[in-house]
C-alpha cells in the first residue's frame, strides 16, 4: 500500500485575485504569490487557485448537492464566535450551527464559486 500525504486543494475561478482575498478575508488565510499564480495557506493545506477564462471549456459550477467531492471542512475553535464574526461580513451559511453528535458542533458556509465549507468543533462540552 502506497504512503500518502496531502500536497494541496485545486481550485478554479473566473478571479483568482477575488477568491484569495475572500478567503484571507473570511477564514484568515495568508496569501502566496509565484510566477503566474496566486495561492493561499489554510489551515495548514495549501490552495492552488488557477483562473478559469471564457473559452477554457471548464464547466460552471454545479447546483449542490452532487456527486463528487461534497465539500471541505475546517476544525474551528468556539464556532459560534467565528459563526457570527463571519455572519456580520456577509457569508451566506447553508447550514446554522448546529450540535450533530455529542461532542460535534458544525456549520456550512458557501464560498466561492459555491465552494461548500464546513466549519467543526469537537468538544465535549456540546452534549
Amino acid at each position: 500500500m502506497p504512503t500518502v500525504t496531502w500536497d494541496h486543494v485545486h481550485l478554479r475561478s473566473p478571479d483568482p485575485e477575488v477568491t484569495a482575498a475572500w478567503l484571507r478575508d473570511i477564514l484568515g488565510a495568508e496569501i502566496i504569490r509565484g510566477p503566474g499564480r496566486i495561492d493561499v495557506q489554510l489551515g495548514g493545506a495549501k490552495l492552488f487557485i488557477a483562473e478559469v477564462k471564457p473559452g477554457d471549456g471548464v464547466n460552471a459550477a454545479p447546483a449542490t448537492p452532487y456527486q463528487g467531492l461534497d465539500h471541505f471542512g475546517l476544525a474551528v475553535r468556539d464556532i459560534d464566535a467565528v459563526a457570527a464574526e463571519i455572519k456580520a461580513k456577509g457569508v451566506e451559511f447553508t447550514t446554522e450551527p448546529t450540535t450533530i453528535r455529542p461532542g460535534v458542533r458544525i456549520c456550512f458556509i458557501r464560498g466561492p464559486q459555491g465552494i461548500s465549507i464546513e466549519l467543526l468543533e469537537r468538544d465535549k462540552k456540546y452534549a
